[in-house]
């Protein structure tokens, strides 16, 4: 696998080894022991398998207590991802970093606990596996909204009408007003 540190080096973009042929194709997606030599001794609790339409944004996620961490990807369809640095002792805290994951790339990204994480889907319909490190917790569940100034992420919207959203996404707070983390 090939492991590359984007603008926020804490927020990873995972290439895996792809084995194709006529037939098809053969790739692990998670493997302890190379995740382990490369650094990341992680240690999950829970998958979850999203499916979204076309034009939908989900996000921006996180936990205030019990952060989870997040191994990501698409295994049908296309989205942006993006990952937010919400660590106050951070030199990159505010910032956000994001990457086209798709069945086509077979990329996954990691995002590390201490960030929001969100996803608008490019393709007809997306269908969108994560690993997390802790278990979801609704009551520490919060979301900052997705086109907060502050923030400034550069959606690349298919469309001049805003994305379709969950009504908590909708009602997410500002970036100003938000928990973050120390």
């Amino acid at each position: 696998m090939i492991i590359e540190k984007l603008r926020i080096p804490e927020v990873l973009l995972i290439t895996p080894k792809v084995f194709g042929d006529t037939r098809g194709f053969f790739m692990e997606s998670w493997n302890q022991r190379q995740f382990s030599d490369a650094g990341l001794n992680l240690s999950f609790v829970q998958d979850n398998h999203s499916r979204s339409q076309q034009g939908v944004l989900r996000g921006l996620h996180y936990q205030i207590h019990q952060p989870q961490g997040k191994l990501v990807r698409v295994v049908s369809g296309a989205v942006f991802d993006v990952a937010v640095d919400l660590r106050r002792s951070s030199s990159t805290f505010g910032q956000w970093v994001g990457a086209t994951l798709s069945e086509e790339n077979q990329q996954m990204l990691w995002v590390p606990p201490g960030f929001a994480h969100g996803f608008y889907v490019l393709s007809n319909s997306a269908d969108f596996l994560y690993k997390t490190t802790e278990f979801y917790a609704p009551e520490a569940e919060r979301c900052i909204v997705w086109n907060d100034p502050d923030i400034g992420i550069d959606w690349p919207l298919l469309t001049d009408s805003n994305p379709q959203l969950a009504s908590k996404d909708a009602a997410g707070c500002s970036f100003a007003k938000a928990e973050t983390y120390s």
